[in-house]
């Protein structure tokens, strides 16, 4: 018989044992009415891996007496999810009902994830999507509309330590592990609780009467990041990447994009931070610098890493080589400033869309000419705003 992982073994089976997610858990909450009230909705749950997702999913189907189907969105298709809602009209004729877990939803197309919203929105399914990317970019609006979207925080390195000292226990190894090792594996695990218990688990079975720092690292095969993705040191590498792009240091730009990605950012990240640099830094200097990277965008998502390392590479450097202009970043604050000061300024009668007769008479349109480049004598602005400085 198949050994069952540590990770598998130590899986909450009801809320109260959910180590972490508190501002979801905790009484009143939105996780905890569900339960409490047997009444499932449909759910986008958003986190990084070892947060909780699929447990929370399985849980609350326990929780209201529904069946749980799980479909992973990597190796199912339109036909997979056919089948479950086939089955889930069988249960609806039993007075059951069904919950559909999606794991990695953001992995459907659009296609693909139209073809949950008729059963969604009947109450036929109740779907629960897990995914590690921002729903907004990668669920279909219709979709979301339907569901809540929570999102799920990584576990701090306390309850990382709480979720490894309950696995211990359990196991009858409260005393096999050091406490220097236990914050070494909870810092490694970067508030993954999954990767947290997957090198408990190995540095048991290298010395399974006493677990050190040094074991840890051979366990595990990796040292301590020097690099948080949710810490200061996550902000002061992104922001040492921006500004050296910035300033135009193309080393200074790659080495801090190595850091990034060699610590396990997501490559999206880097490439929308980059999208948003071509025109608030770049701009009108190099107006080729916004298409370039959002190709680079487009080739992360559908190439993935390693590959689309060149991609990225190619794009830091060429905004970092760009000519630099914040003249459309000026023009927007200036803009932005004007619109607030002044949100209701009427538009000027020669300049409104003339469409009846009426309108016409009105002065609506007058005196314009249909022509490039044409300026009307009293200009585009509502009077108000034109004369303010004079």
């Amino acid at each position: 018989m198949a050994r069952v992982p540590l990770a598998e073994q130590m899986r909450p089976k009801t809320l109260d044992e959910v180590i972490g997610q508190s501002h979801l858990l905790a009484n009143g909450e939105i996780l905890r009415q569900i339960v409490k009230n047997k009444e499932p909705v449909s759910l986008i749950l958003w986190g990084p891996p070892g947060t909780g997702k699929t447990t929370l999913a399985r849980i609350i189907a326990s929780e209201v007496n529904a069946e749980f189907i799980e479909l992973s969105a990597v190796t199912s298709g339109k036909k997979d999810v056919a089948v479950v809602v086939e089955h889930a009209k069988q249960n609806w004729n039993l007075g059951l009902r069904t919950i559909l877990f999606v794991d990695e939803i953001h992995r459907f197309n659009k296609a693909q994830q139209d073809a949950f919203l008729p059963h969604v929105e009947s109450g036929l399914i109740t779907l629960i999507g897990a995914t590690t990317e921002n729903p907004s970019f990668e669920v279909i609006t219709p979709l979301l509309s339907r569901t809540r979207v929570l999102v799920l925080q990584p576990l701090s390195k306390e309850e990382i330590v709480l979720v490894l000292k309950r696995a211990l226990k359990t196991l009858g190894k409260t005393k096999a592990v050091t406490k220097a090792a236990l914050d070494y594996l909870a810092g490694l695990a970067s508030g993954d609780a999954r990767v947290a218990l997957g090198n408990l688990e190995l540095a048991l079975s290298i010395n399974g009467e006493k677990v050190t720092p040094e074991i840890v690292k051979v366990a595990a095969q990796k040292r301590l990041p020097g690099y948080d993705k949710k810490g200061d040191m996550h902000y002061d590498v992104v922001s040492a990447f921006i500004k050296s792009m910035r300033g135009s240091d193309v080393a200074a730009t790659l080495y801090y994009l190595a850091r990034m990605l060699d610590a396990g950012e997501d490559p999206k990240f880097v490439a929308r931070r980059m999208v948003v640099f071509a025109s608030e830094d770049i701009g009108l200097a190099g107006n080729g610098a916004l298409s370039l990277a959002v190709a680079t965008f487009q080739a992360v998502e559908r190439v993935g890493l390693p590959e689309a390392s060149y991609n990225i590479y190619h794009c830091a450097t060429a905004l970092a080589r760009s000519q630099k202009s914040r003249e459309t970043t000026d023009l927007m604050h200036e803009a932005q400033d004007l619109a607030r000061r002044y949100p209701d300024a009427p538009v000027p009668l020669h300049i409104r869309n003339a469409p009846t007769k009426l309108m016409k008479d009105l002065g609506y349109g007058k005196n314009y000419q249909w022509k490039s480049g044409f300026t009307p004598k009293n200009g585009f602005l509502p009077d108000e705003i034109a004369n303010a400085d004079q």
